[in-house]
């Protein structure tokens, strides 16, 4: 005869609990994300999409290629280099020479993990030599922040249509 619990509840309590405290079948595979339906962790669900490597652009006009870099440090796919980078290029970029826009150029191009830059300009990871440069330097100190600026968000793009001063 089926028997109903006075408290369907504790039921289910008692049974979570034993649950948590019941050793996991090692015949069952660790469960540590979507594998895409497959049973066994073959790697063929994987999709690695090759990035092109980096190019200098050497007869790309200046005033097109701040164009770029700005928008580039804008778009990042992960706010705190959005935020770091956009403020650094209204800052800076305008001042930089042509040698210094290729450095930043390939600083923000070349590595294929955003989160690299944001550990090389915070410090918490030390910087390739080939990235090791003025520029560089100049991002480690922005990053700094020593007049406590708030950086909330990306600055407006207003600024672009001021006369020069």
């Amino acid at each position: 005869s089926l028997q109903i619990s006075p408290s369907p509840s504790l039921a289910l309590l008692s049974l979570s609990r034993r649950a948590l405290r019941a050793p996991r079948p090692s015949s069952l595979p660790a469960r540590r994300g979507y594998r895409g339906g497959s049973p066994a962790d073959s790697r063929r669900d994987l999709l690695e999409i090759p990035l092109p490597p980096w190019q200098e652009r050497p007869s790309e006009p200046l005033p097109a290629k701040r164009a770029r870099l700005l928008y580039e440090s804008r778009k990042r796919g992960m706010l705190e280099n959005c935020l770091l980078l956009s403020l650094f290029a209204k800052e800076n970029l305008n001042s930089m020479t042509e040698r210094q826009l290729n450095l930043y150029d390939r600083l923000i191009n070349e590595p294929s993990n955003d989160w690299d830059i944001y550990y090389w300009a915070t410090e918490a990871k030390p910087t390739p030599e080939v990235f090791e440069n003025d520029v560089m330097v100049m991002l480690r100190e922005f990053t700094k922040n020593k007049n406590k600026e708030q950086r909330l968000r990306q600055p407006d793009l207003e600024y672009l249509f001021e006369p020069s001063r």
